[in-house]
């Protein structure tokens, strides 16, 4: 319908009302009279007639959509009502000195009425033909009776959206239970879900509960994943209330909300101290960990990013992504470079001096160097030790290498690998004006080589889901976390430490499998979970810290600080030099006991 025509029919129509309902008000309140005859009447009808159009003009009453009206558009109806009674009313006086108050009464009753009436028969004729079968309709179960809870059932009601019905909510407030919040009735608490969805025939479950922990979200879930319907999670009521995103907005719950443990908060004061207005370099930019740490950075307005990596397609991908959103000032160079090449890296810490290095490069993937020995350690301890030294050399202020649980008593070349880096910079920090510090955390979810993106290809391809033994066991954290947990040690370093996070309780394998069978909208009946066996290197469970690192200091919340004895430069030299100069096997058990601390370095010859 167009515009011109809409407006003549609402014209029309609210035309016959407004002179119906005063002819009809006199004539219920003096049946015996002719209503015609009665001049102050009919000049009542005009004035009332040309006042609500105008009024009507004022409060757009021609153009709103109707289908689709609240109450607020509804009140529009009794101002513009009001005003054009009113208007009649005062002609009236002027005209008889007197007011028929009964008869403008009953006017203005019935106007609304009849007004009001015609627009909400629009919206009831909209909301008919928006009518689905119930059966189409999907039926969900609100976690939580509270703000957030409440917002978003309201939300829900008043959707357009009218395939999707909140019916009923849970919440551990046993005051709460059997009342009714926003029409709908809260039928129990968290542990009777599943009983609920089954008895209700619930659809989908969605946890409206925005201040709930990680260790909170995690033991609701389990409660729910016993159902077989899909579960999603309400936004944060900062980002709803800021308008970043609207309370209908759910997500999926995702592997990191199920970690149970929460993320380590960052002193922004201290590191911005270190980065802001400094030049920084990362190593090994180009990979999950190395190009969250350049994300986070960028955060804190450094003067230049220098992004190093040996891969060109990384290092190009990382490059683009921050050069779209760079902050004013702040200059982002890609060096495409291997760690390896001693001299390589001396000429780019010479010429560009950064006053931070963060030293993310490496090879990483267990099994793979179990078969590589020799470029494990040509990467992760020659690499390093370029690195390091050149620090060292032009006196840079800050190197923080990113290390790994893995390094605690390893029984693989990678793990040994990173311990001796470890060493390699604890040694350094003995002598050097630079501030040397390592950060040792566990698996990183989501990182290329984890075990995440690996279950969900096989998850996407029907199974199955490949695990390698049912009591293996690791720690998890996120990738934003980890980084900035690299960059809080530099802020936190004196020298020689060596940074853990508590990473809470280790969560088995076989569990996150399950959990992400799970969240993909299957059943572990319809993907099968395959036992595959321990592979070369791999131990059953993680360690974060030495016993004899142990110590029960916390420099930062959940932070712990280890330091382990460090060797001296003639020992560390003569290490490195039998670790490049045996033959691989000789060279792989060298590498073990002296990262299990096996041997005796000031013995070796």
């Amino acid at each position: 319908m167009s515009y011109k025509l809409r407006y003549f029919m609402f014209f029309i129509m609210d035309s016959c009302i407004v002179l119906s309902a005063i002819f009809m008000s006199y004539w219920l309140l003096h049946p015996s009279l002719n209503v015609y005859s009665n001049k102050v009447i009919v000049l009542s009808a005009i004035t009332l007639l040309i006042s609500h159009h105008i009024a009507a003009y004022f409060y757009k009453l021609y153009t709103r959509v109707w289908s689709v009206a609240s109450v607020r558009e509804l009140l529009t109806i009794a101002y513009a009502v009001t005003i054009s009674v009113g208007a009649a009313s005062i002609l009236q006086q002027f005209i008889n000195n007197d007011i028929y108050f009964r008869v403008m009464a009953v006017t203005w009753m019935l106007h609304i009425i009849m007004i009001g009436g015609s627009r909400f028969l629009l919206r009831l004729l909209n909301d008919k033909e928006s009518f689905k079968n119930p059966h189409d309709i999907k039926r969900v179960l609100i976690v939580g009776a509270g703000q957030g809870g409440s917002m978003l059932a309201k939300n829900l009601q008043n959707t357009s959206e009218k395939d999707i019905q909140a019916v009923g909510f849970v919440d551990d407030d046993v005051n709460k239970k059997y009342l009714n919040i926003m029409g709908l009735p809260v039928w129990g608490t968290v542990g009777d879900i599943a009983k609920i969805v089954e008895k209700k025939q619930i659809d989908e479950i969605i946890i409206a509960i925005p201040s709930l922990s990680k260790a909170g979200i995690k033991k609701i879930y389990d409660k729910c994943a016993t159902t077989n319907v899909q579960i999603k999670i309400m936004p944060k009521i900062e980002d709803v209330m800021t308008g970043k995103v609207s309370v209908n907005e759910m997500r999926d719950v995702d592997i990191n909300d199920l970690l149970g443990r929460e993320e380590v908060k960052l002193d922004m004061v201290a590191i911005s101290e270190k980065l802001t207005d400094k030049i920084i370099l990362v190593t090994g930019a180009g990979g999950s960990i190395g190009s969250e740490i350049c994300r986070q950075v960028m955060k804190f307005q450094p003067k230049k990013l220098l992004l190093l990596g040996h891969g060109e397609n990384s290092i190009y991908t990382i490059h683009y992504e921050l050069t779209q959103k760079v902050g004013k000032g702040i200059e982002v160079i890609p060096i495409i470079a291997d760690v390896q090449d001693r001299k390589r890296i001396f000429e780019i810490v010479t010429n560009y001096r950064p006053d931070v290095i963060y030293h993310a490069a490496a090879h990483k993937h267990v099994p793979l160097m179990e078969y590589n020995p020799r470029e494990a350690v040509k990467n992760n301890v020659f690499g390093t030790k370029n690195v390091a030294e050149a620090a060292h050399t032009f006196n840079i202020k800050n190197f923080v290498l990113v290390s790994t649980d893995k390094a605690v008593n390893p029984p693989n070349v990678m793990g040994a690998t990173k311990r001796i880096a470890e060493m390699v910079i604890q040694e350094l920090a003995t002598r050097s004006e630079t501030v040397f510090a390592a950060v040792r955390f566990g698996n990183v979810l989501g990182s290329r080589g984890s075990v995440v993106p690996l279950f969900k290809q096989q998850i996407a391809a029907g199974g199955p889901v490949t695990v390698t033994h049912p009591e293996m066991t690791r720690y998890f954290m996120t990738i934003p976390e980890a980084s900035r947990l690299v960059l809080q040690a530099g802020s936190l370093a004196n020298g020689g430490e060596v940074f853990v996070l508590d990473m809470g309780e280790p969560v088995k394998i076989v569990d996150l499998a399950r959990n992400l069978i799970k969240l993909s909208g299957y059943m572990e009946d319809e993907i099968e979970i395959k036992y595959l066996g321990i592979r070369p290197g791999e131990k059953m469970f993680e360690e974060l810290l030495n016993p004899g690192e142990i110590q029960q200091q916390y420099v930062y919340p959940k932070i712990h600080i280890g330091k382990a004895n460090t060797v001296s430069q003639l020992e560390m030299s003569e290490l490195l030099r039998q670790i490049e100069t045996e033959s691989i096997e000789r060279m792989k058990s060298l590498l073990i006991d002296v990262a299990n601390n096996r041997i005796n370095i000031s013995g070796m010859k």
